[in-house]
């Protein structure tokens, strides 16, 4: 569900492709924004908006994701504007290491003017470069327990970013945290997760214990959630604390 911006009802003028808002529209959009994430009824349109809104406002942005990071190790690309993304993305949670990672658990920006200079992330960064990469912004969404949310920008060219860039960004970055701060998407999003993690460790368990394929040992789960009325995360859980199955009373 989105809310009427200022735009459609008269408080400002929508935002002309290329360029710059003043002060005061900024301000207005940046507030329509934080109104539409707030009334965003799940949790893939509420990412999608933030990266819509990094698109059109963040000057010389090119493509743009949401990073969601489970346990300090698992980083999960969502709502990305193109394939470069994701497989940075999965770049970072090969190597351990990269802006995203920073951006979530030690700095709230991360500026990556060149990353085929950048000396930080020396394995993720030169494999960064091949994959089409040249320079990145990210900024910290949230943190909630061991799970994090970072915005990932990325430039055309080296030194793609200035100052009005991080400046925007972090504006964006900032309204978009708070209205997701402490509401039912983050809930959502951090049980989603925890799923998910869950489910891998529980197909993990089953391709080694029958020497299966990662879809057999997901259809074992699933038939057991069918059979048992139980929730297929309820299923995985047993299997990960005890090493059983569930089996019917």
């Amino acid at each position: 569900m989105m809310v009427p911006s200022s735009a459609e009802t008269g408080a400002g003028a929508p935002p002309v492709p290329g360029e710059p808002m003043s002060a005061d529209a900024l301000a207005i959009r940046l507030g329509d924004i934080a109104r539409e994430l707030q009334h965003e009824d799940d949790v893939d349109s509420m990412l999608a908006g933030i990266v819509h809104a990094a698109l059109e406002l963040v000057p010389h942005v090119a493509e743009a994701s949401v990073s969601l990071v489970t346990g300090r190790r698992t980083i999960d690309s969502r709502a990305a504007s193109s394939d470069l993304p994701g497989r940075v993305d999965a770049l970072q949670s090969e190597t351990g290491q990269g802006p995203c990672m920073d951006a979530s658990y030690e700095e709230r920006v991360v500026s990556v003017p060149d990353l085929s200079t950048d000396q930080r992330w020396p394995e993720f960064s030169r494999a960064a470069v091949k994959l089409g990469a040249r320079s990145m912004l990210s900024f910290q969404l949230f943190v909630d327990g061991d799970h994090l949310g970072a915005l990932n920008l990325f430039g055309e060219d080296v030194g793609a970013f200035d100052a009005e860039s991080e400046r925007i960004g972090a504006l964006v970055a900032a309204h978009a945290a708070v209205a997701v701060a402490g509401s039912k998407q983050v809930s959502q999003l951090t049980l989603a997760l925890d799923t998910r993690d869950l489910i891998g460790q529980a197909k993990g368990i089953l391709m080694e214990r029958y020497k299966i394929t990662a879809q057999q040992a997901f259809l074992l789960l699933s038939r057991a959630s069918s059979e048992l009325n139980v929730k297929l995360r309820d299923v995985a859980e047993r299997l990960t604390v005890s090493g059983e199955m569930a089996k019917k009373p």
